[in-house]
């Protein structure tokens, strides 16, 4: 197996079927599968992906009924993944599926982990708030002082990495810190990482789970400043 895309659910009925059809086009020069990790979402997300698996082997469902959370839904992706290579992104399709080979090319030239970023030329952010933007801005450029400037979009959350690489480093975190750590770990333990830009782009249905108002993007933040911190200094 080349490639598993691993993609989180919760509530996301409406964009599921897209998603899917869009990742298998877009990665169609490769031997691919797709993991789906559903929290068992009381919309039917989960529903339409089994059906979808009975008549397409290359999609798999992964229903949890006594777990939730993006860190460990993706972490079970992993490691329940067959490729060779294993990625994963946002269900809401905010991260354009047609990158996902730019993130291949990127291994390919000898990368070990792959980012899509907003934050390198040819990026952008165009889905969210003034205030999100801001906050996302100010939350990378801290971790890049503190921890490494090579790494432009330490929250982005759009990943192709090598296999081995989670075998040294597992997902930490409640939201999205984990990208966060997972980035940077991977940067001290010796792997490459590199950037390809995307444009993150407005959900297209459902209801967003990012904050909604700057209280939120505070409360969400204070765990991204204690990774930073905890990385920064050992803790």
């Amino acid at each position: 197996m080349d490639i598993s895309i691993v993609l989180p659910t919760f509530n996301e009925r409406d964009n599921i079927s897209p998603l899917i059809e869009r990742t298998l086009t877009a990665l169609s020069d490769y031997e691919l599968e797709i993991v789906v990790v559903d929290d068992d979402s009381p919309d039917g997300t989960w529903q339409l992906v089994a059906e979808k698996a009975k008549s397409d082997p290359r999609v798999r469902l992964i229903r949890r009924v006594d777990e939730r959370g993006l860190t460990s839904a993706i972490q079970r992706g992993i490691t329940e993944a067959r490729g060779d290579r294993v990625g994963w992104m946002d269900c809401d399709l905010s991260m354009p599926p047609e990158d996902w080979p730019k993130l291949a090319a990127l291994l390919a030239n000898g990368a070990d982990v792959a980012v899509g970023s907003r934050y390198v030329p040819g990026g952008a952010d165009v889905a969210h708030s003034f205030t999100g933007r801001a906050f996302s801005k100010v939350i990378n450029v801290a971790a890049g002082l503190a921890l490494d400037w090579g790494i432009k979009d330490y929250t982005s959350g759009f990943i192709l990495a090598r296999k081995e690489v989670f075998s040294k480093i597992s997902l930490q975190g409640d939201y999205g810190e984990y990208c966060i750590d997972l980035l940077y770990r991977a940067k001290k333990a010796g792997f490459s990482v590199q950037e390809a830009p995307y444009v993150c782009v407005p959900r297209e249905a459902g209801e967003s789970k990012t904050a909604l108002n700057a209280w939120g993007y505070v409360t969400r933040g204070v765990n991204y400043v204690k990774t930073v911190g905890r990385l920064r200094f050992g803790q």
